[in-house]
């Protein structure tokens, strides 16, 4: 899972050289504290200090950039998460339970630090509170604050309380009212500086059995087309010369206020846009609402990166149905072949899952033979995780987990020759590359 631990204020370079390019004067767009901003100093005489751990997608970067925005206009220093600190913020993710058992411990770490008196409040931001609730303060009843996927106007009030009430620390829990957040807030960036995620909408509003976005991030709510565009024309302001297009379902933009995809409108407004940067990649953008019109707009316009990140997670009919997928595979070739005829050059790649509950070994093999008969210049796999409270959870055929992992390499060694034709083509000589892993005679996969 992507993780970012922010470093000492000041520093351009985090951990593992993620640059930093934000500051407290551009996330507030001038320098010094904000009007209205909190002005209470911590103990030493320094305005409050603060470290953030941000867990999860790139949709979750962006919610931790528009939080530090916020923290850092108005006049919160940050520091690296190893220092004593008047706050830690960590923003969770918990799409699979892998996911959530890293951030109960990094909550831990943090709790931990407390006890030693290196922190003075714990706060826990995000997925993982929308996931478990109350549970969660149950489990790890250190915590000083919970605050949800919508609650990021709260951030700065509810931390300015609780340095008020340093020896009366309580629990609490907010949740926002389930609108997108506004865009335009200005946000201190934490990707490298060439490129920031742009995220146009919040929320999905489809079944699929072995998800639990919906229940986290709630129901599809798209960004107007003016938000949209402001922050972009911040963003590249600030230095960021691609844009990564981020939502839950990328292709279903506007849907929820018009009653049409906007995407393709969308696309065309930004490929105009009077703005310094070069590009626009799309990611996530499910196979239902790529029609012409947004063939058309991606292919002609000068700004749009011919990539396209197209999830199908699996190509068997009955183990789509089971996974509440409405897509059909002779539907889904169709579209492979629409998306190469009318977008020449275009990179595409997609995702699956392999041993979802029923899948049998012919169901597998028919996987194989659909990604070798119609490849994908990339491709990623993950073994089913089974999650409580999702309908998949309740289904029959669950597999042993040794079987999911041997199909998943299986599947990865057949992608891994795909690419390595596709690298061929593109450089014209031969090259071999190895990747670690459990090949026992080579050690490793072979390209």
């Amino acid at each position: 899972m992507p993780r970012y631990t922010l470093p000492l204020e000041g520093r351009e370079d985090g951990p593992a050289g993620v640059p930093l390019w934000g500051s407290a004067s551009s996330a507030s767009g001038g320098k010094g504290t904000a009007p209205g901003a909190a002005s209470r100093e911590s103990p030493q005489g320094a305005a409050p200090s603060l470290a953030l751990v941000s867990l999860g997608c790139p949709k979750n970067t962006v919610d931790s950039e528009r939080v530090l925005g916020q923290l850092l206009g108005s006049g919160w220093r940050l520091r690296r998460v190893d220092e004593p600190v008047d706050a830690v913020l960590i923003n969770t993710c918990s799409f699979l339970e892998a996911a959530c058992q890293e951030s109960r411990e990094v909550i831990a770490e943090m709790l931990a630090r407390k006890q030693r008196g290196e922190v003075a409040a714990v706060v826990v931001l995000g997925c993982l509170v929308e996931r478990l609730g109350p549970r969660l303060q149950e489990e790890l009843p250190g915590i000083d604050l919970c605050l949800g996927t919508e609650a990021w106007e709260e951030v700065t009030p509810a931390l300015v309380r609780l340095l008020e009430q340093r020896n009366l620390f309580r629990p609490a829990s907010v949740r926002g009212g389930g609108q997108a957040e506004a865009a335009g807030t200005r946000r201190w960036r934490i990707t490298p500086r060439h490129y920031a995620y742009l995220k146009i909408s919040e929320g999905c509003d489809r079944t699929c059995t072995f998800c639990t976005i919906p229940s986290i991030r709630g129901p599809l709510r798209s960004l107007p087309i003016e938000a949209v565009l402001q922050e972009a024309r911040q963003l590249a302001e600030e230095g960021a010369r691609e844009l990564i297009l981020v939502a839950q379902d990328l292709t279903a933009y506007g849907v929820d206020r018009t009653g049409r995809p906007q995407l393709a409108e969308l696309l065309r407004q930004l490929d105009q846009l009077d703005a310094p940067f070069e590009w626009v990649r799309l990611l996530y953008a499910f196979p239902e609402h790529i029609d012409d019109a947004l063939l058309e707009t991606a292919a002609h316009a000068r700004r749009i990166v011919p990539y396209l990140d197209m999830p199908l997670q699996h190509v068997v009919p009955q183990i789509l149905r089971r996974m509440g997928r409405p897509y059909h595979p002779e539907a889904t070739v169709r579209l492979l072949e629409r998306i190469r005829r009318n977008w020449p050059g275009v990179v595409l790649r997609t995702t699956f899952i392999v041993g979802f509950p029923g899948e049998t070994d012919a169901d597998f093999e028919q996987l194989l033979r659909f990604i070798q008969e119609h490849p994908f210049e990339r491709l990623g796999a993950f073994p089913y995780s089974r999650e409580a409270g999702t309908p998949a959870d309740r289904l029959d055929g669950h597999l042993p987990e040794d079987v999911k992992q041997q199909r998943l390499h299986e599947l990865m060694l057949t992608q891994q020759a795909i690419a390595f034709r596709y690298a061929q083509r593109q450089v014209g000589r031969q090259m071999t590359v190895l990747v670690d892993g459990p090949d026992p005679e080579h050690g490793g996969y072979w390209l």
